[in-house]
């Protein structure tokens, strides 16, 4: 019980900050940003750090969704509200089939099967006329909520992306603490033991993983109004290892772990140059300036130190330790 009020309070600060944050100088598109990949690396965690299924096909919904997410906004003219609804409706039925075609396999033959799938998927929006080929999907309009609030502000928008993602983040920690999230936990421990207890395990494990996909897509629409474009980055298979990369760095299993990888990775991603400036200027060392253009090595070191050094992921690491001095400190107490 305390363990769960000491985590709504940090959820809560948490919330507060990124409410404050544009008006501390933070740039509300960046932050947007983050939010989508961190609402994208929670539901996939969702699959991954609960269920215990490797996908390596996640970019399929997260980026199938944005595509039609932009197509319905921008071609057909609905309000983004509509779009963002038809692309978490494509991600879901999408994430059905796929899931319906891959569930009953296990281990590297699940995870294969996905990625062969997706990798369908990025030939199809390759090819297919409405999605702009390699040119992607471009001038999708933020348009205006309901009809009636205009998003062309970046203020306005980040606050209706952040009741997005943490409407999002709540409906993840609802389902990993309800029964059926107990009942995923299981058949991530014991699979056998979960069969013998009489639980539909494939069943289960389709809805998980048709939960994660939609999701995934309700991340991509966002994004896709965020930033105002859908390229084929997010359908390739680069952005589901992506994801696994967030996911693993944060702390698999864990609920606030995939949030922190995300921001750990996208700030890499976009400010590793100013980082890199910033230590060349305070240290003189001119090789530093040359980081902006190495993201892709930084990000791998980063992986490996975190594989090597924290097997559990920053925050898995941060909880092991504060359980590990608690109980050494119970056990020190005199009876």
């Amino acid at each position: 019980m305390q363990q769960e009020t000491q985590q709504r309070v940090l959820y809560s600060l948490l919330l507060l900050a990124l409410i404050a944050a544009p008006f501390a100088g933070a740039y509300p598109v960046f932050i947007m940003k983050v939010l989508c990949f961190a609402l994208f690396a929670c539901a996939f965690n969702l699959l991954l750090g609960f269920t215990g299924l490797l996908s390596f096909g996640h970019a399929a919904f997260f980026g199938s969704a944005g595509y039609v997410t932009g197509y319905v906004v921008r071609n057909l003219g609905f309000t983004p509200e509509v779009g963002i609804l038809a692309g978490v409706a494509a991600g879901a039925v999408l994430g059905l089939v796929i899931g319906l075609l891959a569930i009953r396999r296990q281990g590297i033959y699940f995870a294969m099967i996905t990625l062969a799938l997706a990798q369908m998927l990025y030939f199809f929006c390759l090819q297919a006329p409405f999605t702009g080929g390699e040119d992607g999907l471009q001038g999708v309009p933020r348009g205006s909520l309901f009809g009636l609030l205009s998003l062309d502000s970046d203020l306005t928008l980040y606050y209706v992306v952040l009741a997005i993602c943490a409407v999002g983040f709540l409906l993840i920690m609802r389902i990993v603490n309800s029964p059926f999230g107990q009942v995923l936990k299981a058949i991530k421990e014991n699979e056998p033991r979960a069969i013998s207890l009489g639980y539909d395990v494939d069943r289960f494990k389709l809805l998980a993983f048709v939960l994660s996909a939609t999701l995934a897509a309700l991340a991509g629409s966002t994004k896709t109004l965020v930033l105002g474009f859908e390229t084929l980055t997010d359908v390739h298979w680069t952005m589901s290892g992506m994801v696994i990369l967030m996911t693993l760095v944060g702390g698999l299993g864990t609920m606030f772990g995939p949030v922190v990888g995300a921001v750990v990775i996208v700030v890499l991603e976009n400010k590793l140059g100013d980082i890199g400036d910033w230590l060349a200027t305070a240290t003189g060392v001119t090789w530093f300036q040359t980081l902006g253009e190495s993201v892709t090595i930084v990000i791998g070191a980063i992986f490996i130190i975190c594989v090597l050094a924290f097997r559990r992921g920053l925050v898995g690491e941060l909880v092991a330790r504060s359980r590990f001095f608690r109980t050494t400190r119970a056990t020190a107490q005199p009876s």
